[in-house]
C-alpha cells in the first residue's frame, strides 16, 4: 500500500496507520493502490474501485450515516454501502464508487447552463428527501451544525447552553452575547410547533454533491443529517453562496469564488419555491445562522479582538447578524421571497 495525494493534501502517518487499520478490518487487499482525497471533515480515500472515509473521532457518525442511507430514496444516487466499522473505537465506511467528483471543483470552470441545470437537479432531489420521513429509534447528533431543534419541546435549549459558554470566551464582548440572546428569545417562537419528522442532509454544501460533468450523480456525505423542517438545508445552501470558500477544502479556496455562486439562490428559488415559502421563515434562518456561528466560534474561539480578525470569522459574522447586515438580511434586501 503506496497511498499518494493531490498536491496540498497532506498524508500523516497517523492518517497511514488509521487506513491501513481500515483496509485490514474489511479485507481489503494490503497493496490495494490509495489516494488520499481532500476533504472538509473526515480523512477520505479513493481506490479504484471504492470510497474509504475515515472519522477521526470515534463519536459513530459515519456508523450513523451507513445505518441512515438504508433509508434514503434511490433516486439521490447514494453510494452502496461495502463495509462499516463495527468497533465502537472506531469509525468508518466504505462505499462504491460513483461516477463524478465534488460539484465545488467543477463549479468554478462550468458554464451557466451547466450550473443552472445542476442547482435544478440539487433541488428535484432535495424536494424528494424532504418529503421522505426520518427513520424512528435513530439518535439525535449530540452537536449538530446548528444548535437548535426545531419541534422540540425546548428547541433553543442547546443553542442557549452555548451562549452561556460563549460568555466566558476571551475577545468575545459581553454586549455582543447579551445582544445574541436577546434575539434568540425574540427569534425562538418560530421554531416551536414546525413539521421536523422528515430528512434533512444537514451539510449540504457542493463539496457533498458529485457532477459526473453532464448531470448530479449523487447526494453523499449524510453524516449531519436529522429530522427537521426543509429550511434547515435552505440556511446551508445560502451561507455556502455568501462565503463559498469557507465550504471547501483548504487546498481550493483559492479559486472558490462568492461571484461564482451568487446565481444558487436564484435558481433554486425558482425550481423550489416552497423551500422558501413558510409561516416565520425569515425568522427561523436568522436563528439558524445564529445557531450556527456560535457553535463555530465554541469550536474556533477567537484569538484576538474581532477588529484584528478575517471579517469572514464566526465572532464576526455573528456581529452583523445582531447588525441586521448578516448573509440573510443581505439576500432580503436583494428582493428574495422570504
Amino acid at each position: 500500500m503506496r497511498p499518494t495525494a493531490p498536491s496540498g493534501v497532506a498524508v500523516t502517518r497517523l492518517a497511514r496507520i488509521r487506513v491501513a487499520n481500515v483496509i485490514a478490518a474489511a479485507g481489503l487487499p494490503k497493496d490495494v493502490p490509495l489516494e488520499r482525497m481532500s476533504s472538509v471533515t473526515n480523512e477520505v480515500w479513493s481506490t479504484p474501485d471504492y470510497v474509504i472515509r475515515v472519522n477521526r473521532k470515534s463519536d459513530g457518525r459515519l456508523r450513523r450515516e451507513a445505518f441512515l442511507s438504508r433509508h434514503l430514496p434511490d433516486t439521490l444516487g447514494y453510494p452502496k454501502v461495502m463495509a462499516v466499522s463495527a468497533n465502537p473505537d472506531s469509525d468508518w465506511v466504505i462505499t462504491k464508487k460513483v461516477r463524478g467528483g465534488p460539484l465545488s471543483r467543477a463549479w468554478p470552470t462550468m458554464t451557466e447552463s451547466q450550473r443552472r441545470t445542476a442547482v435544478e437537479q440539487i433541488a428535484s432531489m432535495l424536494r424528494t428527501l424532504h418529503q421522505t420521513r426520518f427513520p424512528t429509534k435513530i439518535p439525535q447528533l449530540s452537536e449538530p451544525p446548528q444548535l437548535v431543534d426545531p419541534g422540540y419541546h425546548s428547541p433553543t435549549a442547546r443553542l442557549d447552553a452555548a451562549l452561556k459558554r460563549l460568555a466566558k470566551l476571551p475577545y468575545v464582548e459581553d454586549d455582543l452575547v447579551r445582544a445574541i440572546a436577546e434575539q434568540v428569545r425574540r427569534l425562538a417562537p418560530a421554531v416551536h410547533g414546525v413539521e421536523a419528522s422528515n430528512f434533512v442532509h444537514g451539510d449540504l454544501t457542493f463539496e457533498n454533491v458529485l457532477w459526473d460533468g453532464h448531470k448530479v450523480s449523487s447526494l453523499i456525505d449524510f453524516e449531519w443529517s436529522r429530522s427537521g423542517p426543509a429550511d434547515l438545508d435552505l440556511d446551508i445552501l445560502l451561507r455556502l453562496a455568501a462565503y463559498p470558500f469557507l465550504h471547501v477544502a483548504e487546498d481550493y479556496e483559492a479559486q472558490t469564488l462568492a461571484a461564482d455562486y451568487a446565481c444558487v439562490p436564484t435558481i433554486l428559488e425558482s425550481c423550489y419555491p416552497e423551500l422558501w415559502d413558510s409561516a416565520g421563515i425569515v425568522d427561523r434562518l436568522v436563528l439558524y445562522s445564529i445557531a450556527y456561528d456560535v457553535r463555530a466560534l465554541l469550536r474556533f474561539p477567537p484569538k484576538a479582538h474581532a477588529s484584528r480578525l478575517s471579517e469572514h470569522h464566526s465572532v464576526n459574522r455573528l456581529r452583523r447578524t445582531v447588525a441586521g447586515t448578516s448573509h440573510v438580511h443581505e439576500f432580503l434586501n436583494a428582493g428574495f421571497s422570504l
